[in-house]
Order: structure tokens, then C-alpha cells, then sequence
């Protein structure tokens, strides 16, 4: 049986370098964003499903998806991101299912999944655990306006669109704070794999 762990957390929380953790332990991961950025390419299912709900005015001359416009739009409006959700995350979910399928072989597959709790994926019992990666609210803005070279305004309003990381820590079965640097992260990875192997 394969052991399906749900890695998720808030946005430039850590996620990313967790993966490269397990990437280097060899543990194949299906990663949720790649999926849905895979589905949004030109003629692919949620390109369709954004195109004819939200109109060609989200599409760039060479017919990909204008997501720094489209983000504009669902950050600031919570109906806009609702309709979009309900467009994607189904389209999503059957493909995230067929990836994990495909690992059937392996002893543990790593769900990368960014908004876990706000898609219901909880409910739907598609992973043996789930690991939260957290950290300070004030920490998490400074990371994302940096990352994504967002003003203070569009980070909060970011975070703001994501169910709150202390509400995330009390769902988890696993809660990670990644408050350090790199090589902490890592170790408590380690620590947290031992586990899971050592109670099967």
C-alpha cells in the first residue's frame, strides 16, 4: 500500500523547499499547481472553462491565460475566485487521482497540494496524512512580498483568500513551523519520515 501524504501549509510557507527534500529522498511527488497550470494551457480543459466563463479578455495575443490578470481579479473578489474554483478544482482532483494511481508501486507519494482544505480534498479521505507547513503571519508576508514582488497590500489580500494557517495546524495530523533556516526544515522532514515509517 502507498502511503499518500498531503503536504500543505499557506502560501511561501515552505512547500516548495520541502519537495526538494523529498525529491532528494527519492519519494515522487504530485505536485496539484503543475497540474492545474498543465490544464489552463491553450485548449486544455480549464483553459476552455475560463475562456467561455470569464471571456477572452483573459487571454494574452498568443491565447495563454493572462494569470497576473486573472489573479488581479479572484484576490479581490471572493465570487470571481469561488466561480473559478468551482470551474477548476474538479478538473483538477480527477487528474491529481490518476497521478497518485500511477505510483500505486511506491511506498509513499507526496501530495503537493496548496489549498488541500480549501478545495474539500480533506473530506474526501484521498491521503493516509496530512502535513502543514506553518509560520508567523508577520513572516509569511514578508516572504511573499519578496518572492512574488507583491506590495503589502496584495500579499495580506493573498493570505487573506486562504483558510487560516492556525485553523490548517488543528485539521493536520502533522504541523511543521518553518521558522528557521533550510537545513532545520530538513531535519524536522527527516524526523517527521522516520515516524511514518516507524508506525507503518
Amino acid at each position: 500500500m502507498t502511503y499518500v501524504l498531503a503536504l500543505t501549509g499557506g502560501i511561501a510557507t515552505g512547500k516548495s523547499t520541502a519537495d526538494q527534500f523529498f525529491k532528494k529522498q527519492n519519494i515522487p511527488i504530485v505536485d496539484c499547481d503543475k497540474i492545474a497550470h498543465d490544464l489552463m494551457e491553450p485548449k486544455n480543459t480549464s483553459w476552455q472553462a475560463i475562456k467561455d466563463n470569464f471571456g477572452e479578455e483573459y487571454l494574452n495575443d498568443d491565447q495563454t491565460i493572462n494569470r497576473k490578470k486573472l489573479g488581479q481579479l479572484v484576490f479581490s473578489d471572493k465570487s470571481a475566485l469561488n466561480k473559478l474554483n468551482q470551474l477548476t478544482h474538479p478538473l483538477i482532483f480527477d487528474k491529481t487521482i490518476q497521478k497518485i494511481e500511477s505510483y500505486q508501486n511506491e511506498d509513499m507519494v507526496i501530495l503537493d497540494a496548496p489549498v488541500y482544505f480549501e478545495s474539500g480534498w480533506d473530506k474526501k479521505n484521498i491521503a493516509d496524512g496530512i502535513l502543514v507547513i506553518t509560520l508567523p503571519e508577520t513572516v509569511q508576508i514578508d516572504r511573499l512580498k519578496q518572492r512574488n514582488n507583491l506590495t503589502d497590500e496584495e500579499a495580506r489580500m493573498r493570505i487573506k483568500s486562504q483558510i487560516p494557517l492556525d485553523k490548517k495546524t488543528q485539521l493536520a495530523d502533522f504541523v511543521i513551523e518553518n521558522t528557521g533556516t533550510i537545513k532545520e526544515l530538513e531535519s524536522k522532514l527527516e524526523q517527521l519520515l522516520n515516524k511514518i515509517k516507524k508506525e507503518g
